[in-house]
């Protein structure tokens, strides 16, 4: 080995710092900076090679696809800022409400045409929190069942599209941001579809812990209630068409599909009568935020990336996957208990930057069909997503749970839909025509 071991040194370095809670680009550059020094004092590293970073970094922000970050979030930020997203929950639980389950289905529905809307899990999960888990506490519903089903439906936005997951994986694994959508659909729509069944289950051999709600929560019926459809539900669903359906249809790029969809967003709340400056002001503030430290961790883990190849480090851990007993099962294995552990403990945007990198030269020399990778590893990070004692979505859902919700409560809840995303998992595992099958057939 020559100076590998300063790359193995450096990498171990990093996941010590950013555990330490500093903040992921800077821990990207730190390390890189630290150790750039470290290996140009003992010659494996030379400054000259910093000279390719302007080329790197520029090409990453005249990226045209990255370019739909801004526009998915902030359509997501002007539904939930505008009330447009709470009036298709309200809307929903009402149609549905006489079911048992009832609520909890409306949960799983709205979460996946939410999800379908904005790509942003924090604001799904909050959202839908703050709305449906009081109701369903105060008719009865079982605290554990309640915030289980928010949890797991508010991060379907994590793998259906315009999932902000499957933009960036796009840009890391070299793939059109375009298939992954559509790879994404199917297993996207049955793990909601799972979900329902899950809940549609529970309710008839538990009635009690999924009651229907009461008939004062349905007085709304007739004229009344479908014109309240129509408002709520129709120009939500026909938005979410018009933005998928032109990329599905080759007749948009996603860039300006999400450009369409944030001013569709925008025309929604005027007609709603909800359009305010300050509105726009606070989505734009949101959306510069999450543009802002996406586009911060890019620059400064090509920084990074820079100096751990100079030293080795990619040729090293390439060269260990490939050396790996078992071959293309065995790597499959591997990677995705790496995606999980680290999904437990760190956010999606600093898995993408860390793990794709040392993952996809393998990936490529084994011939795997690298949109059918970049779906398993999204699926993967969803389920890491929900996973005690750490996963995100837990920790957004009990920022704004009643107090009667423990976090006990919270994390027992999330199990049985961390099982079944489990299982969904290794079902586009082991078929692989669940992500390929809408991709060769646009292809055709």
């Amino acid at each position: 080995m020559g100076y590998e071991w300063l790359a193995i040194a450096m990498f171990v370095g990093f996941l010590a710092l950013l555990l330490s809670g500093y903040p992921v680009a800077f821990s990207f550059a730190g390390t890189g900076l630290v150790f750039g020094l470290l290996g140009w004092m003992v010659g494996a590293f030379e400054p000259a090679r910093l000279l390719l970073l302007p080329n790197l970094w520029f090409g990453t922000m005249g990226n045209f696809t990255l370019l739909a970050i801004p526009f998915f979030v902030f359509l997501g930020a002007v539904l939930e800022k505008s009330g447009l997203a709470e009036d298709l929950l309200e809307t929903v639980g009402i149609l549905i409400g006489p079911l048992r389950g009832g609520m909890a289905l409306a949960v799983v529905l709205v979460g996946t045409l939410l999800a379908a809307a904005t790509g942003v899990v924090a604001a799904t999960v909050i959202l839908m929190g703050l709305l449906s888990l009081p109701i369903m506490l105060r008719y009865g519903y079982d605290k554990q069942l309640a915030a289980g089903v928010i949890v797991a439906s508010g991060t379907l936005a994590q793998l259906i599209p315009p999932s902000l997951v499957l933009v960036v994986l796009s840009d890391q694994i070299g793939v059109s941001v375009g298939d992954l959508f559509l790879g994404a659909l199917i297993p996207g729509l049955l793990l909601a579809g799972a979900y329902a069944i899950y809940v549609l289950v529970i309710a008839f051999f538990k009635p009690a812990i999924a009651p229907a709600l009461p008939l004062e929560m349905r007085q709304m019926s007739g004229l009344a209630l479908f014109k309240r459809t129509v408002r709520a539900i129709l120009p939500p669903v026909v938005l979410i068409f018009l933005v998928l359906g032109s990329i599905f249809f080759g007749l948009a790029t996603p860039t300006e599909a999400g450009a369409v969809g944030a001013v569709g967003a925008c025309v929604l709340a005027a007609l709603n009568r909800r359009l305010t400056f300050k509105l726009l002001m606070d989505a734009a503030h949101a959306t510069a935020i999450v543009t802002g430290v996406v586009m911060m961790i890019l620059i400064c883990s090509a920084f990074f990336g820079l100096v751990f190849d100079a030293l080795g480090g990619k040729t090293l851990i390439t060269n260990m996957l490939l050396s790996l007993p078992g071959g293309y099962l065995t790597f499959i294995v591997v990677a995705n208990l790496t995606i999980f552990l680290l999904g437990v403990f760190l956010e999606f945007i600093e898995i993408c930057f860390i793990a794709m990198p040392l993952l996809v030269p393998a990936a490529q020399a084994l011939g795997i069909d690298m949109v059918w990778f970049g779906v398993v590893m999204a699926l993967n990070l969803q389920t890491a997503f929900i996973s005690p004692p750490v996963g995100f979505s837990l920790f957004y859902l009990q920022s704004v749970a009643p107090k009667e919700v423990s976090t006990e409560d919270i994390h027992r809840g999330a199990l049985p839909f961390m099982a079944i995303q489990l299982v969904v998992l290794v079902l586009v595992i082991v078929f692989p025509q669940t992500v390929s099958w809408l991709v060769e057939r646009s292809a055709q």
